[in-house]
């Protein structure tokens, strides 16, 4: 880290440095959106009137709220790659006790994404603007034309209600099926579904969720009414195994798709031929998001920055604007009535120890900067199921299979390896 520009104090000669960054921004200033709000970093003030940055200041006063934190917070924070969970404000705020918001946190979550990026402008220039210091690019794509994937639509009757669910489908052999997480859809596992070796041995399935993706709301369905919980969850797998005729598919899901494979597993072992827990444990707390269906916010971006902070640091840039692009275009209430299951509904920790992994083999992975799901977490669910395997996936976080499919194939390929027979 640069330093010499006192960068861990935000003194002055830091500040015009960052000033200077965040007016040549092109993301900040597309952002901006007409925003005006005063917050502070430490002491120094960042103004930003009608979209557009007006300065940064030393001196706190007039701040709509201030992120505060010792030195050897912010130290950790302005790594070219911090360590979890310094890598984004939302994570630290979560899980770094040191760390703290004063003043109006609602301010916060509806400017996250100019404090989101202007942090991260900081952290470049902490760093004597080192592209290291920004996220990636992703590896160049093969040039190719079509894409091996097929997609349409199936009329699938669920909780007696008919549905007109969109899946896609790539490959031939086992079936696997993906499950996508909160607010998302099947274009989550574009890359997984294109990748020519697991398309020689399985028939990958994903599919959309009712009101989620492609797939329509359900006869009768009324703007605002999603809530899934873990009955509803089982009842639209079980479904669309049987309406798209899967036989003992292996399931992979991440996050909320996690947490049901592993409800999936205790429900119907010998229906599965296995399940791929990702970024899943018994019991998730302090994930509620009442931002995401709240007149107060603006859902197409408060949501997708709290998706941003989720991601690995070194998630190619790529990667992370398709994910932000994906939660931007949720459906109103969509990602909120998710969590009604993750946060709420779902509570395992009386049946995790009772899944037969002879009959349903377990495997989780879980992503090191997953501060929602945390390894230790997942970890400590696994040791619960008696021959569950867990492992943590370095560089990786909570939405491994988008952020970077090449780094997640390295641990995809061999848990499927052992389930394939």
């Amino acid at each position: 880290m640069n330093t010499s520009t006192s960068s861990r104090d935000f003194g002055p000669v830091f500040c015009a440095d960052w000033e200077r960054a965040c007016r040549d921004d092109a993301e900040l200033a597309n952002l901006g959106s007409r925003a005006s709000v005063r917050f502070a970093v430490q002491d120094a003030l960042l103004e930003f009137a009608e979209g557009r940055l007006a300065g940064i200041r030393q001196g706190a006063q007039g701040a709509e709220f201030a992120l505060r934190a010792p030195a050897a917070v912010w130290d950790r924070f302005l790594q070219p790659v911090p360590p979890a969970p310094y890598h984004h404000v939302l994570a630290m705020k979560m899980r770094v006790p040191e760390f703290s918001v004063a003043g109006d946190e609602r301010k916060l979550l509806q400017f996250a994404h100019l404090v989101r990026r202007s942090l991260e402008l900081a952290r470049w220039v902490a760093n004597g603007r080192d592209p290291a210091a920004l996220r990636p690019e992703a590896p160049a794509a093969a040039a190719r034309g079509m894409e091996p994937i097929a997609g349409g639509y199936a009329a699938i009757e669920i909780e007696g209600r008919g549905h007109r669910i969109y899946f896609e489908q790539a490959g031939a052999g086992r079936d696997l099926l993906f499950l996508h997480t909160a607010g998302s859809d099947t274009r989550q596992f574009r890359s997984l579904m294109n990748d020519a070796a697991l398309r020689r041995d399985w028939r990958m399935t994903a599919f959309d969720l009712p009101w989620h993706g492609k797939s329509l709301p359900p006869e009768g369905g009324v703007p605002g009414e999603w809530s899934l919980n873990t009955a509803r969850y089982v009842a639209c797998i079980d479904a669309v195994i049987r309406g798209l005729g899967l036989e003992r598919p292996v399931l992979m899901g991440s996050s909320m798709g996690g947490q049901i494979c592993l409800e999936m597993a205790y429900r119907f072992p010998d229906a599965l031929g296995g399940v791929v827990a990702c970024e899943a444990c018994e019991r998730i707390t302090g994930r509620e998001v009442p931002f995401a269906k709240h007149a107060l916010y603006n859902q197409a971006l408060a949501v997708p920055e709290w998706i941003y902070g989720l991601m690995s640091p070194s998630t190619p840039r790529s990667r992370a604007v398709e994910i932000w692009w994906e939660y931007s275009q949720g459906g109103y209430g969509i990602f909120h009535g998710d969590i009604d299951f993750y946060a709420h509904d779902w509570d395992a920790r009386e049946r995790v120890a009772q899944i037969d992994t002879r009959r349903c083999p377990v495997i989780m992975l879980t992503g090191e900067y997953d501060f929602s799901c945390t390894p230790e977490m997942s970890r400590l669910t696994a040791a619960k199921i008696p021959g569950a395997e867990f492992q943590m996936m370095k560089g990786l976080g909570h939405f491994p299979m988008t952020e970077n499919p090449e780094a997640f194939l390295e641990y995809l390929r061999p848990a499927l390896a052992g389930l394939k027979s």
